[in-house]
């Protein structure tokens, strides 16, 4: 099956369009993975999908799927699949980030589907994390070099228990540790927990920097989180330039029914439009690559 392709924006991504109503299962597995090391960030579109055909397409690309415990917002899973989880926790903005980059096991890959698209607004965004440092002024390259990004959460039992998925306090430690956190566990079993982690990272390749972080997102919604490993603030001119780049070369996808869009979480950062159609249905899987990259 020779495939139909196209830029999905100026900016970034290969669009891949149905022809002569063929199964996206037919596609060719090795060209797309030719085309997603390439470029990153696919978007399948035209295609019959359905929530099955979704996840039996992104199994032949994919292994290792998570079911986001120690995820940021509530998600609901969808048809019993634990690997399958909606996205609309709330309907505001979400800026650019990588996927669960607040703690050290992240998903290398993520899925999405769109069930039902918004009637209007509440559009995917996608960015280049390349582009994005290629754009930062010198000195701010120069200080993400420097230095390093630290979450601070507090949590009480009940909120944890609900986060990480377990009941145990020694399963929790055990677990941040193996995430890089450090946990401070009080006497009510309520926790704090510490995360630093890099501003940038060097591509797969070795050939690029990367910006992709959870630092947009955290200073939009919960600012009291983040701060730089010497605890120094972050400055409101820093956020103005990270937010004027991210306006400049952000991507829209402007989601039809039955869309499925593959994102290399090493590199591609991914957000969202404000939306206020309670009906907008996008589903995410979140995973590692099952091929070499």
């Amino acid at each position: 099956m020779n495939l139909i392709t196209q830029p999905i924006s100026e900016k970034i991504g290969q669009k891949i369009i149905s022809q002569d109503d063929k199964s996206i299962l037919e596609i060719d597995r090795e060209e797309i993975i030719s085309l997603f090391k390439e470029y990153g960030v696919l978007l399948f579109r035209g295609f019959t999908t359905d929530t099955e055909i979704f996840r039996e397409f992104s199994n032949l690309f994919s292994n290792n799927f998570l079911d986001y415990t120690g995820g940021a917002f509530d998600r609901r899973v969808i048809n019993d699949d634990k690997t399958i989880l909606s996205v609309n926790d709330f309907q505001t903005d979400i800026k650019l980030h990588g996927e669960m980059y607040y703690q050290k096991n992240i998903p290398l890959m993520l899925w999405f589907f769109c069930a039902n698209p918004a009637a209007k607004n509440g559009e995917t965004t996608v960015c280049d994390g390349r582009q994005f440092f290629a754009e930062l002024s010198n000195s701010t390259q120069e200080l993400f070099s420097q230095k390093r990004l630290k979450f601070t959460a507090k949590m009480n039992k009940e909120q944890w228990q609900k986060k990480y998925k377990i009941d145990d306090i020694n399963e929790l430690e055990q677990m941040c540790k193996m995430n890089d956190t450090h946990t401070t566990i009080y006497e009510d079993q309520s926790i704090l927990l510490q995360y630093i982690c890099p501003v940038v990272i060097p591509s797969r390749c070795g050939k690029y920097q990367v910006f992709i972080n959870s630092l947009l997102p955290a200073m939009q919604l919960n600012p009291d989180v983040l701060k730089f490993d010497d605890d120094s603030e972050i400055s409101d001119e820093l956020m103005d330039e990270l937010n004027g780049i991210a306006e400049r070369i952000t991507t829209n996808i402007d989601w039809k029914k039955g869309d499925i869009l593959m994102i290399d979480n090493t590199r591609i950062m991914h957000g969202r439009r404000a939306f206020k159609d309670e009906t907008r249905e996008i589903y995410i899987r979140l995973c590692s690559p099952n091929f070499q990259f």
